[in-house]
Parts: structure tokens; C-alpha cells; sequence
């Protein structure tokens, strides 16, 4: 409701009451005995702002200590799970090398006693062309046996110099057709799959 029409009804309409400013006229000035209804309702609302939080609105305690405790259990046992990890893939790598080391070196022990059976030949034979083509079967399956192995030997003669898998050690003049191709293969390269185990010590041509 109005405050100027529930103030006129209380004093009966009186015509004292200054319109606009809210307040009756007591001769021309505010009576100071009429209180203001806005300003207390605004001095209340202004109180419940300010009123602190009740307790119960407050964050429950906790046990700080305990929790710290947990979180330092944890990340102990994280570390120790992680270390252990560690450890267990280094051995396993160690013995996947090991283990590939052991299959090719049993790959090759056929070919140690194809050897020992050939020197032994020599000792009692005196036959140079059987010799030489026992030696030649070794040879031959010496060459199987790396390419079980995916070694492979690399192609040189005749080829251009390719630094990649070439390494000239001397150049010789082969005449303007064979400047700067592989005339002469001094020692063999290999290389397993597209790693180069050696490279192929070569002559070229100038």
C-alpha cells in the first residue's frame, strides 16, 4: 500500500502532508516523530547481508594429518610398483638379446663342424679338387646361413660409388667408361635388412 494514502487515512486526510517528499508537514516541516518505513526495511535487508554464515553452514573439519599420511602411502607404493616395473622390462630385454644371440650363434655351429671335417680332409687327403669343392659347399652354405639371418651381402661391382653403403679405399684409371664405378671389391659389405653391418671396401675407377 501507498505510504501517503495509509498515512493520510491515519491522520484523517490532513493537508499538511508534503506531496513528493514523502514525509506529512508539520507546519511546513517534517514531523520527526513518523518513521520511515523504506529506510527500515532497508537497514534490515543491509543487516541480513552482512550477518556472518550460521555454523552449521560452515565446511565440515577434516583430518588433514590422516589424509596426508594416505597420499604418501600411495605414491610410495606407486614409486615401488614403477621401479619394480623398470626393473622387470630391463631384465626381459636382456634376455631377448641373449636369447637371439643364442639362436643365431646355433645357426653357425653346423658350419663350425662342416670346418673341422674339411681340416680334418686336408690332414688325410691329398686330393685338391675335392678339396676345393668341400670348401666351396662351405662357403655356399655359410651364405645360406646369413640370409637366414636377413644378411645380405652388398652389391658393388660395377655399380656407381654409393657412400651410403661403399667406402673406396683406392682409384684406379679404368678409362672414361668406368670413371667414377666400382671396378675392383677389395673387402665385402653386409648389411641386415637396411642396417649396414660393414661397408664394402672398393676400388674406383678415375
Amino acid at each position: 500500500m501507498d505510504k501517503e494514502k495509509v498515512y493520510n487515512e491515519a491522520v484523517g486526510g490532513d493537508e499538511g502532508f508534503a506531496a513528493g517528499d514523502g514525509y506529512p508537514s508539520c507546519d511546513g516541516e517534517p514531523c520527526a516523530n513518523v518513521t520511515d518505513e523504506s529506510s527500515a526495511d532497508a537497514d534490515t535487508m543491509a543487516g541480513d547481508r552482512n550477518t556472518p554464515k550460521a555454523a552449521s553452514e560452515e565446511l565440515p573439519s577434516r583430518d588433514w594429518e590422516a589424509e596426508i599420511a594416505e597420499w604418501q602411502d600411495k605414491y610410495l607404493r606407486l614409486q615401488a610398483e614403477f621401479d619394480n616395473f623398470r626393473k622387470r622390462t630391463l631384465r626381459e630385454k636382456m634376455e631377448l638379446v641373449q636369447s637371439g644371440s643364442a639362436e643365431c650363434v646355433k645357426n653357425f655351429l653346423p658350419l663350425m663342424d662342416d670346418l673341422q671335417r674339411a681340416l680334418e680332409a686336408i690332414e688325410k687327403s691329398n686330393d685338391l679338387e675335392a678339396l676345393r669343392e668341400g670348401v666351396k659347399l662351405i662357403a655356399q652354405k655359410f651364405r645360406e646361413t646369413l640370409k637366414k639371418q636377413n644378411v645380405k651381402e652388398i652389391e658393388a661391382l660395377g655399380l656407381e660409388l654409393d657412400t651410403d653403403h661403399h667406402e673406396a679405399v683406392a682409384r684406379f684409371d679404368a678409362g672414361k667408361e668406368k670413371k667414377g664405378k666400382i671396378v675392383d671389391v677389395v673387402q665385402p659389405g653386409y648389411k641386415m635388412g637396411d642396417k649396414v653391418l660393414r661397408f664394402a671396401k672398393v676400388v674406383v675407377g678415375e
